[in-house]
């Protein structure tokens, strides 16, 4: 049994009163007093459940924000869906035209700091009442997981942000100024060190989709490879490698579909459900297939056709990679076009859709046409898969090559190739070179398709400061140095007073 049983039995009505008074929360100017009723309702466990549904949100993971912010800033992806359906958005994210005022910087701003804020309240509610017992301790752990989870987010996408950690009491307390990135990576460090201790290994089969000590250990090793700390990032993988609770057994064209659903290489996944009463309710489901859905008529009417994959992501992939014809599905231009095998995706079909940008949608979002006929074409069933097993091995190739152990290196990028050819031994040739800039270039490509089309491949140029050269090459020419931050939403400025002041050179 999956967590899906754990939110309809626990979510459904406190999530939608929790997500209502987050936003009454947001809405309001920093003044004034705050009262019980603005904290989620509850017991702990409750409250914490209440944030693994706001993970889900359409802000965070699974709607136009996200991918926003995480996809559309990069050469492999494009905003998708008709070209005058959110022509504002392709001018901010694909062409790096920044604008202060845009709806989906500010929610991207308001909808991680509201999880922050909640998990501050459950971690002061288990610290002020000293509650060692282990539940409230695992409970601790989660709220400390996604504080930091949140914290990342900010940090990437803007720098320096504001810093609260305490249990807000009045509204005030949250128009502080802007922290410096070291100071909120080093609140980061302090969290997932605490969360490490407190996450168990493992829950029982009810709890699923639960955080567990593989999934913080992990997020500690992306946030160490956003800094390029080689050493603490190759430790924390390593140590999730070595671990024994996580395999490439899984084939790649498996992973997302209902079958592959925490699966053996699932290090955290959000968990998502449709019944036959509750179709495509967002208390226990997600956006995150409707958003990226085919953009169609009839049969192929599967969603709003946002985050499509450009042609630079088609051509990336060796010759024969299978993981392209898992992660693009291909449709013709018009009905007249012949069906070739460069224009289909053969077991899926062929979508009759011309769309304004992009040249394939993303199939790691595609529905099941069973569950679409059992429950909604749009797909809220669909679970989040955020940490995969196959990016944690390609952590450690890529802090073992950096640290000159090579021979280490070869062997975890050779993990993921050879689950990748699936016994194929004609593709997909084993990377035989030793030297440690050729071996770079190959574990950064394979970074690219193994994890094609999922966060975060624009951090990633960002981090090997490449992003320039790589995205004006791929004729995203407006991108220039500065555009690694998005700039600090004009209304939390306005809001604070003149306390926040804006990102340099906006």
């Amino acid at each position: 049994m999956k967590m899906k049983t754990c939110i309809l039995s626990l979510c459904i009505g406190s999530a939608a009163l929790l997500f209502t008074g987050c936003n009454d929360f947001l809405d309001r100017s920093p003044l004034g007093q705050f009262t019980e009723d603005d904290a989620p309702g509850g017991g702990l466990e409750g409250q914490v459940f209440g944030i693994y549904k706001e993970m889900r949100s359409y802000n965070i993971t699974a709607g136009i924000p996200a991918f926003a912010v995480h996809h559309m800033r990069s050469e492999d992806s494009e905003k998708g869906s008709a070209a005058d359906d959110g022509a504002d958005m392709a001018a901010m994210f694909d062409d790096f035209y920044y604008v202060t005022n845009n709806g989906s910087l500010n929610a991207y701003w308001t909808h991680n700091y509201s999880i922050i804020y909640q998990c501050n309240s459950v971690i002061d509610a288990i610290d002020s009442n000293d509650l060692t017992d282990t539940p409230s301790q695992r409970n601790k752990g989660e709220a400390l997981f996604f504080r930091a989870y949140c914290y990342f987010n900010l940090v990437r996408a803007y720098g320096e942000v504001p810093l609260v950690v305490d249990k807000i009491e009045d509204a005030a307390e949250v128009n502080v100024p802007k922290t410096t990135v070291d100071a909120i990576y080093q609140q980061i460090d302090k969290d997932l060190a605490t969360a490490v201790e407190l996450l168990p290994r493992e829950w029982t089969a009810e709890y699923t989709g639960r955080l567990t000590w593989g999934a913080a250990r992990s997020l500690q090793a992306r946030t160490f490879m956003m800094r390029n700390d080689w050493p603490n990032m190759y430790k924390a993988a390593s140590e999730v490698m070595s671990s024994g609770l996580y395999d490439l057994n899984t084939p790649y064209d498996k992973i997302w579909t209902d079958e592959g659903e925490n699966c053996s290489e699932s290090v955290f996944e959000l968990q998502c459900a449709s019944t036959a009463a509750l179709k495509a309710d967002l208390s226990i489901g997600s956006q995150f297939c409707e958003v990226q859905g085919v953009r169609g008529a009839g049969d192929w009417n599967l969603g709003w056709g946002w985050h499509m994959a450009t042609k630079e992501m088609g051509e990336a992939y060796e010759p024969g990679d299978p993981r392209k014809d898992a992660t693009l599905l291909y449709f013709r231009r018009s009905e007249d076009e012949p069906i070739t095998p460069e224009n289909t995706n053969k077991p899926y079909g062929e979508s009759p859709v011309s769309t304004g940008s992009g040249a394939y949608y993303n199939k790691k979002a595609y529905t099941d046409p069973a569950k679409r006929l059992e429950f909604t074409k749009t797909g809220f069933w669909v679970n989040i898969r955020l940490i995969r097993f196959a990016d944690v091995v390609l952590m450690v190739a890529e802090s073992a090559n950096e640290l000159g152990k090579t021979g280490e290196a070869s062997n975890a990028l050779e993990m993921v190739r050879a689950r990748a050819r699936g016994g194929d031994e004609s593709i997909l040739p084993k990377v035989t070179a030793t030297d440690q800039a050729t071996l770079r270039d190959a574990i950064r490509h394979e970074r690219r398709v193994e994890l094609g089309l999922e966060p975060d491949r624009f951090y990633d140029l960002v981090r090997w400061d490449i992003a320039r050269e790589v995205l004006h090459a791929a004729g995203k020419t407006n991108y220039q140095d500065k555009h690694k931050y998005l700039p600090i939403p004009q209304d939390q400025i306005d809001k604070s007073k003149g306390i926040l002041v804006q990102n340099p050179d906006y």
